[in-house]
Protein backbone atom coordinates (compact mmCIF):
# COMPACT_ATOMS: atom_id res chain seq x y z
CA UNK A 1 0.00 0.00 0.00
CA UNK A 2 1.25 3.45 -0.89
CA UNK A 3 1.82 5.86 1.92
CA UNK A 4 2.01 9.62 1.74
CA UNK A 5 3.85 12.22 3.79
CA UNK A 6 0.95 12.60 6.25
CA UNK A 7 0.75 8.84 6.83
CA UNK A 8 4.50 8.62 7.44
CA UNK A 9 4.45 11.65 9.74
CA UNK A 10 1.49 10.29 11.73
CA UNK A 11 3.07 6.84 12.09
CA UNK A 12 6.38 8.34 13.23
CA UNK A 13 4.65 10.70 15.66
CA UNK A 14 2.51 7.96 17.21
CA UNK A 15 5.51 5.63 17.42
CA UNK A 16 7.56 8.37 19.08
CA UNK A 17 4.86 9.00 21.66
CA UNK A 18 4.40 5.25 22.21
CA UNK A 19 8.11 4.85 22.98
CA UNK A 20 7.72 7.46 25.74
CA UNK A 21 5.03 5.41 27.50
CA UNK A 22 6.10 3.60 30.67
CA UNK A 23 7.34 0.04 30.05
CA UNK A 24 4.47 -1.43 32.07
CA UNK A 25 1.95 0.30 29.84
CA UNK A 26 3.78 -0.85 26.70
CA UNK A 27 3.37 -4.44 27.91
CA UNK A 28 -0.41 -3.94 28.03
CA UNK A 29 -0.81 -1.90 24.86
CA UNK A 30 0.79 -3.08 21.62
CA UNK A 31 1.79 -0.48 19.00
CA UNK A 32 -1.17 -1.53 16.87
CA UNK A 33 -3.66 -1.12 19.72
CA UNK A 34 -2.06 2.25 20.49
CA UNK A 35 -2.48 3.42 16.89
CA UNK A 36 -6.04 2.04 16.75
CA UNK A 37 -6.97 3.82 19.96
CA UNK A 38 -5.48 7.15 18.93
CA UNK A 39 -7.05 7.02 15.46
CA UNK A 40 -10.37 5.92 16.90
CA UNK A 41 -10.32 8.61 19.57
CA UNK A 42 -9.45 11.26 16.98
CA UNK A 43 -12.32 10.16 14.77
CA UNK A 44 -14.73 9.98 17.73
CA UNK A 45 -13.84 13.51 18.86
CA UNK A 46 -14.29 14.73 15.30
CA UNK A 47 -17.66 12.92 15.10
CA UNK A 48 -18.85 14.41 18.42
CA UNK A 49 -17.99 17.94 17.30
CA UNK A 50 -19.61 17.36 13.91
CA UNK A 51 -22.75 15.89 15.56
CA UNK A 52 -22.94 18.81 18.01
CA UNK A 53 -22.59 21.39 15.23
CA UNK A 54 -25.13 19.64 13.01
CA UNK A 55 -27.65 19.18 15.82
CA UNK A 56 -27.36 22.67 17.29
CA UNK A 57 -26.49 24.93 14.35
CA UNK A 58 -27.53 23.19 11.13
CA UNK A 59 -30.63 21.22 12.10
CA UNK A 60 -31.36 23.63 14.99
CA UNK A 61 -33.28 21.07 17.07
CA UNK A 62 -36.00 20.73 14.39
CA UNK A 63 -37.58 17.58 13.01
CA UNK A 64 -36.58 16.72 9.45
CA UNK A 65 -39.75 16.12 7.47
CA UNK A 66 -39.10 13.78 4.58
CA UNK A 67 -41.83 12.50 2.29
CA UNK A 68 -41.91 9.05 3.87
CA UNK A 69 -40.69 9.69 7.40
CA UNK A 70 -39.99 12.44 9.90
CA UNK A 71 -36.53 12.37 11.44
CA UNK A 72 -36.10 13.62 14.97
CA UNK A 73 -33.25 16.13 15.20
CA UNK A 74 -30.84 13.77 16.96
CA UNK A 75 -31.37 11.10 14.30
CA UNK A 76 -31.08 13.65 11.48
CA UNK A 77 -27.73 14.80 12.88
CA UNK A 78 -26.62 11.17 12.98
CA UNK A 79 -27.68 10.68 9.35
CA UNK A 80 -25.56 13.61 8.21
CA UNK A 81 -22.53 12.77 10.33
CA UNK A 82 -22.31 9.11 9.26
CA UNK A 83 -20.81 9.52 5.75
CA UNK A 84 -18.18 11.92 7.03
CA UNK A 85 -17.05 9.85 10.01
CA UNK A 86 -17.15 6.68 7.89
CA UNK A 87 -14.69 8.16 5.44
CA UNK A 88 -12.31 9.63 7.99
CA UNK A 89 -12.44 6.50 10.14
CA UNK A 90 -11.62 4.15 7.26
CA UNK A 91 -8.75 6.35 6.12
CA UNK A 92 -7.21 6.51 9.58
CA UNK A 93 -7.64 2.79 10.31
CA UNK A 94 -6.34 1.68 6.91
CA UNK A 95 -3.37 4.02 6.70
CA UNK A 96 -2.38 4.50 10.35
CA UNK A 97 -3.69 1.59 12.45
CA UNK A 98 -3.25 -1.25 9.97
CA UNK A 99 -0.74 -0.09 7.32
CA UNK A 100 0.75 -3.58 7.09
CA UNK A 101 -2.56 -5.17 6.03
CA UNK A 102 -2.21 -7.16 2.82
CA UNK A 103 -5.94 -7.32 2.13
CA UNK A 104 -7.07 -5.61 -1.04
CA UNK A 105 -8.49 -2.15 -0.45
CA UNK A 106 -11.92 -3.14 -1.82
CA UNK A 107 -12.14 -6.06 0.60
CA UNK A 108 -11.23 -3.77 3.48
CA UNK A 109 -13.77 -1.17 2.37
CA UNK A 110 -16.64 -3.66 2.15
CA UNK A 111 -15.76 -5.20 5.48
CA UNK A 112 -15.39 -1.79 7.08
CA UNK A 113 -18.71 -0.62 5.63
CA UNK A 114 -20.41 -3.83 6.83
CA UNK A 115 -19.21 -3.25 10.38
CA UNK A 116 -20.10 0.42 10.08
CA UNK A 117 -23.68 -0.44 9.03
CA UNK A 118 -24.05 -2.52 12.17
CA UNK A 119 -22.57 0.42 14.11
CA UNK A 120 -25.20 2.74 12.58
CA UNK A 121 -27.98 0.39 13.64
CA UNK A 122 -26.52 0.22 17.14
CA UNK A 123 -26.25 4.03 17.21
CA UNK A 124 -29.88 4.35 16.14
CA UNK A 125 -31.15 1.85 18.69
CA UNK A 126 -29.19 3.33 21.58
CA UNK A 127 -30.05 6.96 20.67
CA UNK A 128 -33.74 6.06 20.44
CA UNK A 129 -33.45 4.27 23.79
CA UNK A 130 -31.54 7.00 25.61
CA UNK A 131 -33.27 10.08 24.13
CA UNK A 132 -36.80 8.93 23.35
CA UNK A 133 -37.38 6.18 25.93
CA UNK A 134 -35.24 7.38 28.85
CA UNK A 135 -35.38 11.15 28.22
CA UNK A 136 -31.63 11.81 28.27
CA UNK A 137 -30.21 14.86 26.46
CA UNK A 138 -29.12 14.09 22.86
CA UNK A 139 -25.40 15.03 22.98
CA UNK A 140 -24.57 13.07 26.17
CA UNK A 141 -26.66 10.22 24.74
CA UNK A 142 -24.52 10.27 21.61
CA UNK A 143 -21.35 10.16 23.72
CA UNK A 144 -22.59 7.21 25.81
CA UNK A 145 -23.73 5.44 22.64
CA UNK A 146 -20.29 5.98 21.12
CA UNK A 147 -18.58 4.24 24.04
CA UNK A 148 -20.86 1.21 23.73
CA UNK A 149 -20.51 0.98 19.95
CA UNK A 150 -16.72 1.43 20.17
CA UNK A 151 -16.34 -1.81 22.11
CA UNK A 152 -18.25 -3.71 19.44
CA UNK A 153 -16.42 -1.91 16.63
CA UNK A 154 -12.96 -2.65 18.00
CA UNK A 155 -13.69 -6.36 18.24
CA UNK A 156 -15.25 -6.47 14.77
CA UNK A 157 -12.43 -4.54 13.09
CA UNK A 158 -9.78 -6.63 14.80
CA UNK A 159 -11.36 -10.00 14.04
CA UNK A 160 -13.09 -9.26 10.71
CA UNK A 161 -12.12 -6.17 8.73
CA UNK A 162 -8.35 -6.31 9.22
CA UNK A 163 -8.00 -9.85 10.54
CA UNK A 164 -5.35 -10.70 8.00
CA UNK A 165 -3.23 -7.76 9.05
CA UNK A 166 0.15 -8.63 10.50
CA UNK A 167 -0.22 -8.90 14.26
CA UNK A 168 2.05 -6.87 16.53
Amino acid sequence: MKSNAFDNFALQLLTGIYILLPARLQKLITPQIWRYGICGATNVLFDWVLYFVLYNFVICHRNGNLIVVTLSPHIAALAFSVPVSLTTGFYLQRHISFPESTLHRHTQIWRYVSVYIVNILLNYVFLKLFVDALGFFPTPSKILTTFIVTIFSFLAQKHFTFRHAKKD
